[in-house]
């Protein structure tokens, strides 16, 4: 293969062909088939992906048009896949994180019957498919189709075990919320095509100059709109906490992988038209600092373990979210790649502690988890350590380049992120004190019961860790190491247009190094802290109060909306279907039911008696006669 650029359909073609076998074929497939196959195809997406990868690297891009998708008037959208720095970059994590968590997955659903097993595995194939499209479509329909299609997984994952109602609500709530935000990118791409007549990339990016700013606002904010339900924005956010329904093993690839990382994608391969719309990266900004703060918050106080990293992941792509309003692409996309590695990580260790602990939840029950599950306890610390952002792990220097971007653009943002991120490494390591240190809080049965888990979970767990661990070395800033970022080096020809028309806004090394540094040194006094306080945590029946109390519950959010938005909006249902079964119902019905009454009464005048025929037609003649005689008058 001379360019395996031509070849790049292979990509996702792999994860199709794996969810077609697994769907079609799962009640004849054995478990184990079930998981070689699934795991095999992403495994094999991931082999061309690097290949991909490395032909990128070595400066090959390209558009791989396979065939023309729709075509009206001089508007033509081939259904075509772009192949370049940020799309090879996406590759690799959505197909390598993609396996392990499929890896992962073989032990952690070995309980499922065998047809569901597959049904499992057919579910999280065509998720990655989705995915894939989503980030090589050279065009915002194809992204759109990928963009649809990870919405559906999401549902049919989150729903998975369709026979718990709580669960099913859980996939219709993100599947709702979902679509308010897909509303908006689809308007997007009508009114593109209205002013430019195009939705490729090249196509509408060269043309940027001839939309007026108010166009840009317009188009930047109803992408934006989509980019919220998507990634869990302030306010279509609280569907993702619900999504722990699902298997614990979907949620790291929601949170990790696929799905959420979609806006940021989307905003980042639009960025051209982002940096001329200041409205809409204002905009984009202050939901991203309000969403992480918000998010951070309410992680303080929760107590299921999955919930916790839940909101964790809301929180940090808040920070993706300022990245992008502040104009640092690359910072945005490198933060999506360190938390690819930890968030991933970090849910995967739940996943074996929940598997450990025989679906428990509830961290108040766990603790002194490190002498049982040593594998689990070392890569979950590490995990902790990068999210925390402690130099040299990946998260410390994804979230110093957004930080130092924010201040450069505006201090304020700066002392928010900041904050967000003291309160980042308390919830955290709170949960992992309260998991893994201290004596352990469960019943006895789970405590005899306790076990690391097997190698298929753990070997995804080190992998992970050694990511999490040295993954942000790819990244590091020129104040520490000059030409040391090389993702920055990397993607400078995806944002090369935006760099140039963005006004700078350099920031002293001086200051920099001190911003860095004094804010880790807060955040260590922050980690020892709570490793004191909660290491040594005992259940107690006392209830929160007072702001712990509002915190425990979610700041009231999903109780506002279902008085606010569901009750109304149901109760306006309700009300239409009476107007229907008693209004529209009544007087359609009516009609049928008078003409049929009528019917019945005509048709007691065909008795077949002559005598009642003469008699009703002299009738008629005196009936006539005495008309004529009016009619005179």
């Amino acid at each position: 293969m001379n360019n395996i650029i031509d070849y790049v359909w292979l990509v996702p073609l792999f994860p199709l062909v794996g969810f077609l076998l697994n769907g079609l074929l799962r009640n004849y497939l054995s478990k184990s088939l079930s998981g070689i196959i699934g795991s095999g195809v992403i495994l094999a997406s991931f082999v061309v992906s690097i290949l991909l990868f490395m032909q990128v690297k070595g400066g090959s891009t390209g558009v791989v048009t396979l065939f023309n998708f729709i075509e009206f008037g001089k508007t033509s959208i081939p259904f075509a896949f772009q192949v370049d720095q940020l799309s090879s970059l996406f590759l690799l994590i959505i197909t390598g994180i993609g396996f392990l968590i499929h890896l992962y997955s073989t032990a952690y659903m070995h309980e499922e019957s065998a047809p569901h097993f597959a049904r499992y595995f057919a579910y999280l194939n065509l998720f990655v498919f989705s995915m894939l499209l989503l980030v090589l479509g050279s065009n915002y329909v194809i992204m759109f189709i990928g963009w649809e299609g990870v919405g559906l997984c999401s549902y049919l994952l989150i729903g998975y075990w369709f026979k718990n109602i709580e669960f099913t609500g859980a996939a219709k709530k993100a599947f709702v919320m979902n679509r308010i935000g897909d509303a908006g990118f689809l308007l997007a791409v009508f009114y593109l095509l209205s002013k430019l007549g195009t939705v490729g990339y090249a196509d509408v990016f060269s043309k940027v100059d001839q939309l007026s700013g108010q166009d840009l606002t317009i188009i930047t904010l109803l992408l934006f709109v989509g980019a919220t339900g998507k990634s869990a924005q302030i306010p279509l956010y609280t569907w993702l906490p619900d999504a722990m329904a699902g298997p614990t093993p979907v949620s790291a690839l929601i949170h990790a992988a696929t799905m959420v990382t979609a806006g940021i994608y989307m905003i980042a391969r639009s960025n051209i038209l982002y940096t001329l719309a200041p409205v809409t990266q204002t905009a984009v900004a202050v939901i991203g600092i309000a969403t992480a703060l918000l998010a951070a918050s309410i992680a303080l106080k929760q107590n299921d373990i999955k919930k916790v990293l839940a909101y964790s992941t809301v929180s940090q792509l808040g920070y993706m979210f300022l990245a992008l309003g502040v104009g640092a692409y690359t910072g945005a996309v490198f933060h999506v790649m360190t938390h690819a590695f930890f968030k991933a990580l970090l849910f995967l260790g739940a996943g074996s502690v929940i598997h450990a602990m025989h679906h428990e939840q509830d961290i108040r029950n766990m603790g002194g988890l490190k002498k049982y599950m040593p594998t689990t306890h070392i890569t979950f610390l590490i995990a902790c350590f990068a999210i925390a952002g402690i130099i040299p792990f990946s998260g410390f220097f994804s979230k110093d380049e957004i930080l130092a971007a924010a201040f450069a653009n505006n201090p304020v943002y700066y002392v928010l992120g900041a904050i967000g991120a003291l309160m980042t490494a308390f919830y955290m390591f709170r949960l992992y004190s309260m998991t893994f240190q201290g004596s352990f809080r469960g019943t006895h049965e789970q405590e005899h019961h306790l076990h690391e888990s097997p190698a298929a979970m753990t070997i995804p767990l080190v992998i992970l860790a050694i990511f999490s661990f040295a993954g942000g070395l790819v990244g590091i800033p020129e104040v520490l190491m000059q030409g040391g970022h090389q993702l920055n080096e990397f993607l400078a020809p995806v944002f090369a247009e935006s760099t140039r028309r963005m006004t700078p806004h350099p920031i002293d090394h001086t200051k920099e190094l001190i911003l860095m540094f004094g804010l880790m040194a807060v955040i260590l006094v922050i980690i020892i802290f709570a490793w004191k306080k909660f290491s040594g945590y005992q259940k107690t029946d006392a209830e929160e109060t007072g702001l712990g109390k509002v915190l425990q519950n979610k700041w009231y959010v999903d109780e506002l909306y279902e008085a606010v938005i569901t009750k109304p909006v149901n109760a306006f249902g309700k009300g239409l279907e009476k107007l229907d079964r008693f209004g529209i119902d009544w007087v359609v019905n009516g009609v049928g039911r008078s003409v049929q009454y009528a019917s019945r009464q005509f048709r007691l005048l065909q008795s077949g008696q002559v005598g009642s025929y003469i008699l009703l037609m002299v009738l008629g003649m005196i009936l006539l006669f005495v008309l004529q005689v009016f009619l005179k008058k």
